[in-house]
C-alpha cells in the first residue's frame, strides 16, 4: 500500500485533508494520507501568498526521492498562484488566456513536466490545481453551505452566485469575484478555516464530486493509485 502526501496551500486545505480526504482515501487502500502546508504564513493575507515554485518543487522532489513508496500531489488555488519571475509556477501565466476548462490542466501539465525528470517513476507525482480556489467547492450545495455556516437565511444569495455558472469550478478569478470574495461579500465575518470546513462537512464529498468535475477527476486518479 502507498503513502500519500498532499502539499496544500493553507490551514483550510490541511483541515480538508484531515477531516474529509484522509478517511476516504485510507478506505481505498492507502497506508497513510497526510498534508503539508506550502503557503507562506507571513504573506497569506495577500494575493500570491503561496511559496515560490522552486522552493515547493524542491520539497516535492526531495520527498519523492527519499521515500520511493510515496505518492505526492498538490492542492493549491489557481487564484493568486504566482505567475511571473523566478517564483512563478510553471504554466500559470500562459493559462490566463485559455478557456476555463483548460486552465488548471495546463498548469498541472507544466508542473508535472518540471518535476518528472528529477524523480524515479514520474507517475508518483499527481499535481492538482483547485479551480479557482477552495471556496468554489462550497458552492456545490448552497443549501448545505448555508446550514454549515449557521446561516440558512443566506441560501438565496449563494444560489444567485451559483446559478451564474455551469459548475462551481467556473466561478471566476479576480479580487472581487473569486469564490472567497463572493462569500465574504455575503458573510462579512466569514472565517475560512472554521466555517469553510464546517460547510464542507455539511455538503459532503459525494456532492462536491458530482458538481466539480476537475476535482472529481483528481480524486479518481488518487483512488486508482492507492494500491
Amino acid at each position: 500500500m502507498s503513502r500519500l502526501l498532499i502539499h496544500v496551500e493553507g490551514q483550510t486545505e490541511e483541515a480538508f485533508v484531515n477531516e474529509v480526504l484522509e478517511g476516504h482515501l485510507l478506505a481505498h487502500g492507502y497506508h497513510s494520507v497526510s498534508a503539508r502546508i506550502v503557503g507562506n504564513a507571513r504573506l497569506r493575507r495577500r494575493r500570491g501568498g503561496i511559496r515560490p515554485w522552486p522552493s515547493v518543487k524542491r520539497d516535492i522532489v526531495n520527498h519523492l526521492n527519499e521515500d520511493p513508496g510515496c505518492i505526492a500531489t498538490t492542492m493549491v488555488d489557481y487564484y493568486g498562484l504566482p505567475q511571473h519571475g523566478a517564483g512563478g509556477w510553471p504554466g500559470r501565466a500562459n493559462a490566463a488566456g485559455l478557456e476555463v476548462a483548460r486552465k488548471a490542466a495546463s498548469v498541472e501539465d507544466a508542473l508535472f513536466k518540471d518535476v518528472a525528470g528529477e524523480i524515479d517513476n514520474p507517475g508518483r507525482f499527481v499535481p492538482f490545481i483547485v479551480m479557482h480556489e477552495f471556496e468554489s467547492l462550497l458552492f456545490s450545495d448552497c443549501e448545505a453551505l448555508s446550514r454549515g455556516i449557521g446561516r440558512p437565511d443566506l441560501q438565496p444569495e449563494f444560489e444567485t452566485v451559483r446559478q451564474q455558472f455551469a459548475t462551481p469550478e467556473e466561478i471566476n478569478d479576480s479580487p472581487n469575484t473569486a469564490p472567497s470574495k463572493r462569500i465574504e461579500s455575503i458573510v462579512p465575518c466569514y472565517e475560512k478555516p472554521l466555517l469553510g470546513i464546517l460547510a464542507v462537512l455539511e455538503i459532503g464529498l459525494l456532492r462536491i464530486r458530482s458538481e466539480c468535475p476537475h476535482f472529481d477527476g483528481w480524486l479518481s486518479q488518487l483512488e486508482s493509485l492507492a494500491s
